[in-house]
């Protein structure tokens, strides 16, 4: 069992920042996240794209976001439960609630923050192969939660976004032979991604195959092959693996039975003093609540996330009030020992 103050549930940039904004606080957190990695829609479907509302940012890639915001928060040490999704939320007693995850990981907290930006993802499938589900898990991956798994293996990636060519490019240098399938001749991706895969394909790293579609999966036990049409022929190619990569699908899944205010596929919180959702001690925070005026911005899920996190201290500690004071007169004192603090000014005599 994990237990920990505050369990933050959506490890996007709103659910980091709350680590951050929780730990000023000495509030202890703990993440859970569908994906295998932090970062959420950033890290999942565009890590390289940028992003032009991040104060302070004219321009910051997506990816590069997240990694500055798992710096930020490594002082305070969260916990992070990947690759698990929450199915259930019940309170324990006046104190804790529980959270299970879909792997049977069970999570007690005093505090609940639902940070699942648009809900839990699921792959979009290419339900059009028949077969498709025989091979899930036996040839047909939808995330490459360990590169490892594919070295020395032939490979067949589909799909024209971030995604498609990151993973092209990673693989390239890992898997025995990748072949990259894109309906189009044109991607939708970052353009040094696509740069990178011309010089790949060039190099002979990268076997591209545009415009074309997978029609058919083949094999026994495992996949062993696809059929793929283009220019209307059809091809057949062998492989180890198909990773079709065509984006995530968001849903609020068993959020839905928690006994939430849900409108329409949002959690419905009070905007007006903290973000709490109608069961007190949960939370909503990020584009995944709704209210008057709602702005499903990253900017906006970092304010909702520091109100959140106020909330939460007085929760934990009824009667004790607590000053705020800005960090840059305090300082940021981590759970690791660490201390950040502006450098003091030198004192000197003017003659």
């Amino acid at each position: 069992m994990i237990t920990t103050d505050l369990l933050i549930i959506g490890a996007g940039p709103t659910g980091l920042f709350a680590v951050f904004e929780a730990g000023l606080l000495k509030i202890k957190c703990h993440i859970i996240d569908a994906l295998p990695q932090p970062g959420g829609q950033l890290s999942e479907l565009y890590p390289k794209k940028p992003i032009f509302d991040i104060p302070g940012f004219p321009s910051i890639n997506a990816g590069e976001l997240v990694d500055n915001l798992m710096e930020q928060i490594k002082q305070f040490q969260p916990g992070f439960t990947l690759g698990e999704t929450a199915v259930s939320l019940h309170k324990v007693d006046e104190d804790y609630f529980e959270v299970v995850t879909n792997k049977g990981t069970v999570h007690r907290a005093r505090a609940i923050a639902i940070a699942g930006g648009l809900g839990t993802f699921e792959p979009r499938k290419p339900e059009h192969l028949e077969n498709l589900s025989q091979f899930e898990e036996h040839g047909v991956e939808y995330f490459v939660k360990d590169p490892e798994h594919f070295r020395g293996k032939n490979v067949v990636i589909a799909g024209g976004g971030d995604s498609a060519l990151d993973w092209s490019i990673f693989l390239a240098n890992i898997a025995q032979k990748v072949t990259l399938i894109h309906r189009r001749n044109e991607f939708r991706g970052a353009l040094d991604s696509v740069e990178k895969v011309q010089a790949l394909k060039d190099q002979g790293k990268i076997n591209l195959i545009t415009p074309a579609e997978v029609k058919a999966l083949k094999g026994g036990t495992h996949l062993e092959g696809i059929t793929v049409e283009t220019n209307g022929e059809q091809v057949d190619i062998a492989t180890d693996f198909f990773i079709p990569l065509f984006g995530l699908t968001p849903k609020l899944g068993d959020l839905n039975n928690w006994g939430l205010d849900i409108e329409k596929n949002a959690i419905k919180v009070n905007n007006a003093l903290d973000y709490q959702t109608n069961i007190e001690g949960v939370y909503a925070i990020g584009d995944i609540n709704t209210y008057p005026g709602k702005l499903k911005l990253i900017l906006c899920g970092f304010h909702e996330a520091t109100l959140m996190c106020q909330s939460v201290y007085s929760r934990m500690n009824p009667g004790k009030k607590y000053v705020l004071k800005y960090t840059t007169v305090s300082g940021v004192d981590g759970f690791d020992g660490s201390r950040k603090e502006a450098e003091k000014a030198v004192v000197k005599k003017i003659d």
